[in-house]
């Protein structure tokens, strides 16, 4: 690195909130705080690299020309070997100031990982020109970069992942479970309630900043309550959300909504009672619907729910399930059928997104395409002018969405699934349990993300493939 020692100052910071962001410094300048790992107290320098011809070590403004390389995750500083560390190099940049080639890149499109630890040569500007406006507008446009353990060689950024909270569920959905059931794990080899925070603290320190609770039903779970007050401690984790099939939610909801609880999803195929029985192999259609109320009631907007369609068994329904959205906020999103073992999957019970979209525009030709707010949404919206809600297609075989996929889970075992339809796991519990450190968890997590595959295989071919039931999976 060219380094001209009287041109080279370091301002200290200390740990912030939240990895890799950035505050105003009291001296009008920018600075970057990274945390250390959990317990240490760690500073971070940030190097303001000023041009050969500008101002000395002294600081001194008056003529001098800077531009801000910011150097994030610094072994010295961090207290960690510099070989494991160096994958972690953070950089920032000012409009138009750094240009260098692409790696895996952060969300403001420059490389989170370095391939070495090398000069940067920066050009400059007038630090008189750094306006408080124009560092306003720096930090709004320049988002903190992404860690490069959850980034594959794709450059798809995993910023949300799903935790299995069990493997036991109060139905048995024909899509979900084997009609002869599963071999359950047993509960000495599942997560314990800390195993999870603690998995979730390093990802949530990585850069994930939502997580969704699954299962199984993860409402059967005792400490549910307290796993969510647990992670709403997180600093930097923005969403938690979990999807259940509804039927213990009436009673849960207030005390988890209490506890932190700030985004729902609920399975519901059919708004018919006995063909609800049927799906489901048990009884429970007025729990969920009242559980969809209370969702409303607490002021969940949208209230979101899930509907599997099976051709010959709730297809003639999607114009009932689209009407519910007329004078409630209700996102109705209809998921094509997806092949899991023993759940009979069959490509003529798959209904496509373009078919149901077809049917549900006899009823309301009107029907609109609404902007899709993240670029890593699985769901294709659509609404009906006037209606309160909306209805959304997850469209997983017949249009993939793998190219935006953002989405990582752990299974209720532990295991790190990089891909809903890929069988290959990784067991974070065993490491967990033979005393990792966090900087080893790191690595092992970010070698499988480095493996994860472009797209899956096609619903043909995933149809032939091994992969746990959706139950043991978590969706």
């Amino acid at each position: 690195m060219r380094q001209h020692a009287s041109n080279l100052l370091q301002i200290p910071a200390c740990l912030s909130k939240r990895p890799g962001s950035l505050l105003a410094a009291g001296s009008d300048l920018p600075f970057l705080s990274v945390p250390g790992p959990a317990g240490r107290s760690a500073q971070l320098c940030v190097c303001i690299y000023l041009s050969e011809f500008g101002a000395g070590a002294s600081g001194g403004n008056s003529g001098c020309c800077c531009e801000f390389a910011l150097a994030g995750a610094m072994a010295a500083a961090l207290g960690v070997a510099r070989a494991q560390r160096a994958r972690r190099c953070l950089l920032l940049q000012l409009p138009g100031a750094f240009r260098a080639p692409l790696g895996r890149g952060c969300r403001s499109g420059v490389p989170a990982r370095q391939q070495q630890q090398q000069a940067l040569a920066v050009p400059s500007a007038s630090a008189e020109e750094i306006t408080s406006a124009r560092r306003k507008g720096f930090l709004a446009e320049h988002a903190a970069p992404f860690s490069a353990f959850l980034t594959d060689g794709f450059g798809r950024q995993h910023n949300y992942l799903r935790i299995s909270l069990t493997e036991k569920c109060n139905l048995r959905c024909q899509y979900c479970m084997p009609e002869e059931g599963v071999q359950l794990t047993p509960k000495s080899e599942l997560l314990s309630t800390q195993e999870i925070i603690t998995l979730a603290r390093l990802f949530v320190k990585e850069g994930v900043d939502k997580i969704r609770l699954t299962g199984g039903e993860p409402l059967i779970r005792p400490d549910v309550i307290d796993i969510i007050a647990q992670m709403r401690k997180l600093e930097g984790l923005q969403t938690i959300a979990v999807t259940t099939n509804g039927i213990n939610l009436a009673r849960l909801l207030p005390r988890l909504k209490e506890a932190g609880l700030n985004a729902i999803n609920i399975s519901l195929d059919t708004l018919v009672p006995a063909k609800f029985e049927f799906i489901v192999r048990r009884k429970g259609f007025h729990k969920v619907m009242e559980g969809i109320q209370k969702a409303l009631e607490l002021g969940y907007d949208p209230v979101k729910v899930n509907c599997v369609v099976m051709r010959g068994l709730n297809e003639d329904e999607l114009v009932d399930f689209v009407a519910l959205t007329e004078k409630q906020p209700l996102d109705v999103r209809f998921i094509e059928y997806m092949p899991f073992d023993g759940n009979k999957w069959n490509f003529r019970k798959m209904v496509s997104y373009k078919e149901m979209l077809d049917t549900i525009k006899q009823r309301w030709p009107e029907l609109e395409k609404v902007p899709c707010e993240e670029a890593s949404s699985t769901a294709k919206a659509y609404k009906v002018p006037r209606f309160q809600g909306q209805v959304s297609f997850i469209t997983s075989m017949s249009e993939h969405f793998c190219g935006s996929c953002n989405r990582l889970r752990i299974t209720a075992d532990g295991n790190l699934k990089v891909c809903l339809f890929g069988n290959a796991e990784v067991s974070l519990r065993d490491h967990l349990r033979s005393n990792a450190s966090e900087e080893e968890l790191v690595q092992i997590i970010g070698a499988a993300v480095g493996r994860k595959k472009k797209q899956h295989a096609g619903m043909f071919n995933i149809s032939q493939m091994k992969n746990r039931p959706m139950i043991l999976i978590g969706g």
